[in-house]
C-alpha cells in the first residue's frame, strides 16, 4: 500500500468482518496510516453492523472510514443515512478508484464474504491512492450532502 501517513482512517466490522478488519489494520499500520479501531472486537460473538456504522460515522468529520459485515450491503446501507458521508460498496479495484474519483467517497465498505483477503487489500489501496476529480462531479457531489 502507498504510504500517506496524513491520511486517518476509522474502521469498523460487524463479527464477519472482524477477520478482514484486523488485516486491513496490520497492512494499513504498516504502510504509515493511522488507524483507529473501533470494533468490533471479536467474530465469536454475533453483533449489530448499524451500531458499528453508526459508531464510526458519528467520529468521521475529515477522515476516512472502512466498515466491513458479510456482504457489505447492510452496512453501507445503514452508513449512508449520516448526510457527512459517502460510503460506497466495493467489489473490485475499478469501482474504488470511481467512488474516490467521481463520489468522494469518504467511506469504503467491503463484504467479507463477497472478496478475497487479496481482492480486499487491492481495493483498499487503490481507494486511498485516487483523489476526487472535482471538476464536474462537484455540483453532484454537493448535492448528496442536502
Amino acid at each position: 500500500m502507498t504510504k500517506n501517513p496524513e491520511k486517518k482512517i476509522f474502521i469498523a466490522a460487524d463479527h464477519a468482518g472482524f477477520s478482514l478488519k484486523q488485516i486491513l489494520i496490520e497492512q494499513l499500520t504498516k504502510s504509515g496510516f493511522k488507524v483507529t479501531d473501533l470494533g468490533c472486537n471479536s467474530a465469536e460473538k454475533s453483533v449489530d453492523y448499524p451500531d458499528y456504522a453508526q459508531k464510526l460515522c458519528k467520529k468521521l468529520t475529515s477522515e476516512f472510514g472502512i466498515l466491513i459485515c458479510g456482504s457489505g450491503i447492510g452496512i453501507s446501507i445503514a452508513a449512508n443515512r449520516f448526510k457527512h458521508i459517502r460510503a460506497a460498496l466495493c467489489h473490485n479495484v475499478t469501482a474504488a478508484k470511481l467512488t474516490r474519483a467521481h463520489n468522494d467517497a469518504n467511506v469504503l465498505c467491503l463484504g467479507a464474504r463477497m472478496v478475497s483477503e487479496k481482492t480486499a487489500l487491492a481495493i483498499t489501496k487503490n481507494f486511498f491512492s485516487t483523489k476526487f476529480e472535482g471538476g464536474r462531479h462537484e455540483k453532484r457531489v454537493t448535492k448528496l450532502s442536502k
